[in-house]
């Protein structure tokens, strides 16, 4: 769900003027952190999210373009696509940062990615394998199936890919 009613964006614009898209955006941000589903994003865009996760601050959009392998024309219209949907920041000239709802997004794509690929381990592949095979189809699995494969799973803390942390599932 998305947060975009037209009569609502007109009526932000015309009462809080130009801070009216920064604050709408940061609403709207905050009602999706809490109806989050895992499946808000197309499985190219979560790789946007996660490498900007991993790398930490700035990232300069050619360092993402050379990562991902895309043409720097294309990386500029996928982060056009997410600052406005309001997961990352573009400061141009500079690069492109996360904001804090892409950070929550991002951590739990992180530790989604990283529960799904513990569960296929534990089918036999190996680390690799299933970190492979994880990042495959991740982007098409719900916040609820990844909380219920966590909850069977006995709430692992370390995955085959790094640590699991679980503010998703609720659990400290």
């Amino acid at each position: 769900m998305f947060c975009l009613i037209f009569g609502l964006y007109t009526n932000f614009s015309f009462i809080f003027g130009q801070n009216s898209k920064r604050l709408y955006t940061t609403l709207c941000n905050s009602y999706l952190m809490q109806e989050i589903t895992g499946l808000e994003l197309s499985p190219k865009k979560v790789e946007y999210l996660k490498f900007l996760f991993k790398k930490g601050d700035l990232v300069r959009t050619t360092d993402i373009s050379s990562q991902l392998g895309v043409d720097p024309s294309t990386s500029t219209k996928t982060i056009g696509d997410l600052a406005e949907s309001g997961y990352v920041e573009h400061i141009p000239y500079r690069g492109v940062r996360l904001t804090e709802i892409g950070q929550k997004y991002a951590e739990f794509m992180v530790n989604r990615h990283n529960i799904l690929s513990l569960m296929l381990s534990h089918y036999g592949l190996s680390s690799e394998e299933a970190c492979e095979e994880a990042s495959r189809f991740e982007a098409f699995v719900s916040k609820s199936a990844v909380d219920s494969i966590c909850k069977s799973m006995g709430h692992p803390t370390v995955g085959v890919c790094g640590k699991i942390k679980h503010v998703s599932c609720g659990i400290p």
